[in-house]
């Protein structure tokens, strides 16, 4: 689905990526771990079109997506969650997901101004759908909450419900789990197993071991800017590389 080709990033005269090499197939949940400093939420930020690489290339579905902002890229159905969380504090829950949602309004400015038909009925369609995301996300209850109000953890499931409102393709999340106490993470692993299962391709940087080695069909392992290793879990687990260098085992 996603291949990452020769993704070289250099910021100055500092390496942060070098030769990145690595595929992302359909409906799998892949994990991307390694060191802080590995180069993990830089390769994140590359793939979602924040950064431009120095050199290299990325490709969906055989299109060439390198240079793309990251609001043509949500048109193509990527997406992505951010390590800490970016929410309209001021804004109810049901409201933080319609944005989501209005970027795929066909309403402007006049219509909804002048409230016609039309619109008024769009927007009902918006909020309908916004329901539907935050129930599938188990955040339904709060729908009126103001999202400056939430705990840490219901504001990570609020960010993620906001990005699946786009209905994307596949959805990058950079650390999920970060902040999360052991119930919220065994509640996110459910639901990230609930976004593969709807056919939506997941994609994680996460520094939660246990979380990666359960959900995770293939893992990439950075270090030092570099590609350590890629593999299942078995494999991953098993490798001395990876051990020697991330896991401080052995």
């Amino acid at each position: 689905m996603l291949a990452i080709r020769g993704i070289t990033q250099v910021f100055g005269g500092l390496t942060a990526l070098d030769d990145v090499t690595f595929t992302i197939n359909r409906n799998d949940i892949t994990g991307v771990i390694g060191p802080n400093g590995a180069g993990k939420t830089t390769l994140f930020n590359i793939i979602s079109g924040i950064y431009t690489p120095t050199a290299g290339t990325i490709s969906l579905d055989d299109r060439n997506i390198t240079r793309l902002p990251p609001e043509k890229l949500a048109t193509r159905g990527m997406v992505r969650t951010f390590q800490n969380i970016e929410l309209f504090g001021q804004m109810t829950v049901l409201e933080n997901v319609m944005v989501g949602l209005h970027t795929k309004s066909r309403c402007g400015i006049v219509s909804c101004a002048f409230k016609f038909p039309w619109q008024i009925s769009e927007e009902r369609r918006i909020r309908d759908s916004a329901q539907v995301w935050l129930q599938f996300c188990g955040i339904e209850e709060l729908a009126g909450t103001t999202a400056a109000n939430l705990p840490f953890g219901k504001g990570r499931l609020l960010e993620i419900a906001r990005a699946l409102a786009q209905e994307p393709q596949i959805i990058f999340m950079d650390e999920p789990a970060a902040g999360l106490n052991g119930r919220e993470t065994l509640e996110l692993a459910l639901l990230i197993r609930k976004i593969r299962d709807r056919g939506i391709t997941v994609v994680l940087v996460e520094h939660d071991m246990e979380l990666v080695m359960d959900v995770c069909d293939r893992i990439l392992v950075l270090n030092l800017g570099r590609k350590l290793a890629e593999g299942t879990p078995r494999e991953i687990q098993e490798n001395p590389a990876v051990i020697a260098a991330y896991l401080g085992e052995g």
